[in-house]
């Protein structure tokens, strides 16, 4: 399956201000990607790119005074398939978890694991362990909170989004990863690209989602308690302990986002001239 992806955002800015954005496809899906056109400023604004302490690709550049617009397109292959699932897969006891794994047990900005510790153990503690566990912790965390863009708020920590039973993907992800690294299960924050590739449409425009990993029988397996259901089509920008480690756009000074848009649809016409 062939996926074209992107976006474009315009952003003004009364002064030089300095940016930093992670946007690139992830390095673990550079080598699936056909066509991609390097990233565009307009006006022209130099930039480079760098690696982070969570091996996702940054890019810096000073958005100079006025309305800078910057923009990707590509296209990727992509097997077609749903997210894996594997029910038999088991925790692993924290004794023996990879020395890596152990920063994503810990509490975060946005996961006040010292506050939900207690729920976590009176939901999931009799829980059968292993992906069981997690998949529960999905299904409660999808039917608790209500999805809406306009409840969505950049401060809501994964405490508040469970007492307000309200958020966007974003706060979905956080109190599934609270919950699980309160059951000393290593959970880490993913975003990046999810068309509606093999699900019914959605009429809302695109936008970037929110998904998160845990580690199980020595790997790491994708779970979104947002959608709490096998998705085609997930495109990988980036991963972190929480949306703190990832934002789209950390700007270094005041800016408004004058537009916003971002795609990701199956390359129709490639795909049945495959067949």
């Amino acid at each position: 399956m062939l996926i074209r992806y992107g976006y474009a955002m315009t952003f003004d800015c009364a002064v030089d201000t300095p940016m930093a954005c992670l946007l690139d496809v992830h390095p673990s899906r550079a080598g699936d990607i056909c066509r991609e056109e390097s990233f565009r400023a307009t006006p022209h604004t130099r930039s480079h790119r760098f690696q982070d302490a969570f091996g996702n690709r940054c890019r810096r550049f000073t958005a100079p005074a006025g309305r800078l617009t910057i923009c990707c397109d590509g296209a990727i292959e992509d097997s077609g398939l749903p997210d894996p699932v594997r029910p038999h897969a088991r925790e692993t006891p924290v004794a023996d978890l990879p020395d890596d794994t152990l920063q994503f047990l810990l509490g975060s900005r946005y996961i006040e694991t010292d506050l939900l510790s207690q729920t976590a153990w009176d939901l999931f503690g009799d829980v059968t362990p292993g992906w069981t566990r997690v998949q529960a912790i999905c299904d409660f965390v999808h039917a608790r909170l209500t999805f809406g863009y306009e409840n969505a708020r950049a401060t809501r920590t994964a405490a508040q989004a469970f007492a307000e039973r309200v958020g966007v993907c974003r706060d979905f992800a956080h109190l599934a990863i609270a919950f699980c690294r309160c059951m000393n299960l290593p959970a880490r924050y993913c975003n990046g690209y999810l068309g509606d590739i093999g699900a019914p449409a959605n009429p809302a425009p695109m936008d970037f989602n929110a998904w998160f990993e845990v580690f199980l029988d020595g790997a790491w397996h994708t779970f979104d308690a947002r959608h709490n259901a096998p998705r085609i089509g997930r495109i990988l920008i980036a991963r972190g302990r929480d949306a703190t480690d990832v934002p789209l756009v950390n700007s270094f000074g005041p800016h408004n986002l004058a537009s916003f848009e971002v795609w990701t649809e199956e390359v129709v016409e490639q795909a049945r001239a495959a067949e």
